[in-house]
């Protein structure tokens, strides 16, 4: 299942992190690879120490923390802390799988890479090509957001960023640990809470019908949820 969540960061808050991730120190984005991904990623990325990376990763999960579509979409058990990475002319990232466990460097912090997120940073016409391109069950999918939006996506999905042809795409990314493992029980959940949230905005939350599905919710939660 990929989600868009639009409007993560306002544009002001976006221009406030790009000038701030503009003037900061980046490195070759090997640093974080696996051995797979090393083979095929050229790009650019801000250290995971960097107070800029902890500031405005501090940021982006404070706001998704009051997303109601994100805590839908996700399930939220752990959130590795947001990483960035910016991709200039000829740079690109083959095609790869994200690594199943998440390690944050010196510290005991580990998670199982469920979902992966990928925040834009940049406009779509700052920049040519550079396309998140995912692998799914209807082909592949195409991912070129406004900046402040951001895309969700089993992290067990093969995908690749298209060689940047002109200009400068930035962004951030990082990875969830779920409630729920299982990607096509974590779709029945999305879609069902959205049924009910559509639900009770005609009917209103006392509505029996209402009560009634979202009492299925929150028992096929309780039974497919680790907390």
């Amino acid at each position: 299942m990929l989600i868009e969540i639009p409007n993560v960061l306002s544009k002001v808050q976006v221009a406030e992190c790009r000038q701030l991730m503009d003037s900061a120190e980046w490195v070759d984005g090997n640093v974080t690879s696996g051995y797979q991904s090393a083979q095929v990623k050229n790009n650019m990325q801000l250290p995971e120490g960097s107070p800029v990376a902890r500031q405005i990763g501090d940021l982006i999960q404070d706001v998704l923390g009051a997303s109601p579509l994100f805590i839908s979409a996700a399930l939220p058990l752990k959130v590795f802390p947001p990483l960035f990475n910016r991709y200039e002319s000829g740079q690109a990232f083959g095609t790869h799988v994200d690594n199943a466990i998440r390690h944050l460097r010196g510290t005991n912090f580990r998670l199982r890479s469920d979902l992966s997120a990928t925040l834009f940073f940049s406009e779509p016409d700052e920049y040519d090509g550079g396309e998140l391109t995912i692998e799914d069950t209807f082909g592949e999918q195409k991912v070129k957001l406004s900046a402040g939006s951001m895309v969700l996506y089993p992290s067990s999905s093969l995908h690749h960023v298209t060689p940047v042809t002109r200009g400068s795409r930035v962004s951030s990314f990082f990875w969830m640990q779920s409630m729920v493992r299982d990607d096509g029980q974590r779709t029945l959940l999305f879609q069902l809470d959205t049924a009910i949230q559509k639900l009770t905005a005609d009917r209103g939350a006392k509505d029996l019908e209402v009560i009634s599905l979202t009492g299925v919710y929150h028992n096929l939660l309780r039974r497919w949820a680790d907390s």
